[in-house]
């Protein structure tokens, strides 16, 4: 378990937790395939890595029903699938998905436990809103048993204009602790997104990478980690293979888009193949979410994302 301080606040956070969490069981995760599970249905190559598209991108091809569209991704040589919605998705819908990812032998990408926009909250030092963080983590805790998933998406709210930032800062690691001993008992891995403020999401408080890195070394546990969202490190920082480099041991998880119009990849500025040729060559096992749009409509523009990937994976 991680160091959490003083061991007066520790007591009062096991305390807490102990009587909060009572009904959450301790469960384990699924990980990496092996390479026997990596083949797909109907013989296509998988590609280098785990990328993972989300429900949507194909249904064009495949239709809307999930399971159609599941199958339809698994085909083509996708090993994964993101969802960031999952978790607010009736239990039935999620126990369905998990049976035909399981039958198909995809993993699980990301789904969203936590992402405030308009509020300020992590940023805080209230008990209301500590409380409300590590309930929402239980939530997220059986989410994921239901659905095999390893990481979930965290994004901590605004800035707040009354605090100064390292007070904001400190809170936001403090409150990470008491929602990462929840994860820690089960498994399940937070991951940090830093967000552009630039285009998509001004006045939050997480934006860079090297920011997300101090606050996971300083929260220390192995369920808090960096969500590395290539397509915001984009216009916030660029410089990504060496922040990726500089904050390996802390990044779980890659999403990507390209820059500018968060399409596929090659439709934009960034190199994808040469990042992901990096990546895998630091032997990367995680996934590789698909966060973007398709630059085209209809059936030709989902064979397009899937050529993009493919002429991206070609190392």
């Amino acid at each position: 378990m991680a160091k959490h301080g003083k061991s007066g606040e520790q007591m009062s956070r096991r305390q807490f937790l102990g009587k909060s969490t009572a009904a959450v069981a301790a469960a384990s995760f699924g990980g990496s395939l092996s390479a026997s599970a990596q083949s797909t249905s109907s013989g296509n190559k998988s590609f280098n890595l785990k990328y993972a598209p989300h429900f949507g991108m194909f249904k064009k091809s495949a239709g809307d029903d999930l399971v159609d569209q599941l199958k339809f991704m698994a085909d083509q040589g996708f090993r994964a699938l993101e969802d960031n919605g999952m978790m607010g998705r009736d239990v039935a819908v999620q126990e369905q998905i998990a049976k035909e990812m399981s039958r198909l032998k995809m993993e699980m990408g990301v789904f969203v436990a936590y992402a405030e926009f308009g509020a300020t909250t992590f940023v805080l030092n209230e008990t209301n809103i500590r409380e409300m963080l590590v309930q929402r983590m239980q939530k997220a805790v059986e989410t994921a048993k239901r659905v095999n998933a390893t990481w979930t998406t965290i994004v901590p709210g605004k800035f707040s204009t009354h605090l100064e930032w390292d007070y904001q800062t400190s809170n936001v690691i403090e409150n990470l602790k008491w929602c990462a001993d929840v994860c820690e008992k089960a498994g399940l891995i937070m991951v940090l997104e830093p967000l552009n403020a630039w285009r998509d999401h001004p006045g939050l408080f997480l934006t860079k990478i090297p920011q997300a890195y101090l606050i996971c070394k300083a929260v220390d546990s192995p369920s808090c980690k960096i969500l590395n969202d290539l397509y915001h490190q984009q216009i916030t920082e660029g410089n990504l293979i060496p922040n990726i480099d500089t904050a390996w041991d802390e990044i779980a998880y890659f999403q990507v888009g390209d820059n500018p119009g968060r399409k596929e990849p090659t439709t934009g500025e960034i190199n994808y193949y040469n990042v992901f040729k990096h990546i895998h060559a630091k032997g990367f096992q995680g996934i590789v979410g698909m966060e973007h749009g398709n630059s085209m409509p209809g059936k030709d523009g989902e064979m397009a994302v899937i050529e993009a990937y493919r002429k991206s994976d070609a190392f």
